[in-house]
């Protein structure tokens, strides 16, 4: 029985990889928008993995593993072919270089640096240094269905070349960051000590509630804003203390 409860946390893993394999497949199918939903489940079993190992306490070396490998394809190379699938419908639309899709890879690539970064980055067990590939991957899976769903302003904005071609590099760049990023892990519920969490939540489901599928890409710069801020906040205590 014990080596069944072991297993709990490693089987919601391998559903978060499967996630990934369902959501590229989609992509290729030319479903984008049932490509970002399976990588929006794929999100929430890479939560409920780590979770449950916390709670039945079988954390293991193996666990961890095995979830970086998941990662990387869920949160690296799924919202890379999401990426190289809607720069190509921009691309041709444009008569631009087809040559320049392949950029969309950049995101896989250094998303897998990022995980193998993390794994022996001691400094990220209860905060992050740079942006966690799941939330990269979350601003990616949202572009399609901003296009599906408006608003006007942000498909201009995602179908902008400048945005196309820039994009992937600052997504590379913001994975492998010093930047520090505070992580959605709570020791208690309690206001005091979460700030920073709750706030985060709380204007996310604005974010959601005012611009639907657009505000998951807010929520994302919010997040990174917030940690910016709480970042320099905390440097200017040490500073004057």
């Amino acid at each position: 029985m014990k080596n069944v409860i072991k297993q709990i946390p490693n089987s919601i893993t391998a559903a978060n990889l499967l996630m990934g394999c369902m959501a590229i497949l989609a992509a290729l199918d030319h479903n984008l928008v049932q490509a970002g939903y399976f990588i929006g489940l794929a999100a929430i079993f890479d939560f409920l993995d780590g979770f449950a190992a916390r709670m039945l306490k079988v954390n293991s070396e193996i666990g961890k593993q095995l979830d970086s490998l998941a990662d990387v394809v869920s949160f690296g190379v799924a919202p890379g072919m999401i990426f190289y699938m809607h720069s190509s419908y921009i691309n041709d639309a444009l008569g631009a270089n087809a040559n320049l899709n392949y950029l969309a890879f950049l995101i896989p690539i250094f998303s897998a640096f990022r995980l193998a970064k993390f794994n022996l980055d001691t400094r990220q067990s209860d905060s992050f240094i740079g942006l966690p590939t799941p939330a990269n991957a979350l601003f990616i899976c949202a572009i399609p269905m901003v296009f599906e769903h408006g608003p006007a302003f942000a498909t201009e904005f995602f179908s902008n070349p400048i945005f196309i071609y820039v994009f992937p590099f600052v997504s590379s760049w913001l994975l492998m960051a010093e930047l520090p990023l505070f992580a959605l892990k709570f020791k208690t519920f309690k206001w005091a000590g979460n700030e920073i969490r709750w706030l985060f939540i709380g204007l996310s489901c604005c974010n959601l509630l005012f611009f639907q599928y657009f505000g998951i890409s807010l929520s994302i710069l919010l997040y990174l804003t917030l940690s910016i801020y709480l970042f320099y906040k905390q440097k200017s205590h040490e500073i004057q203390s």
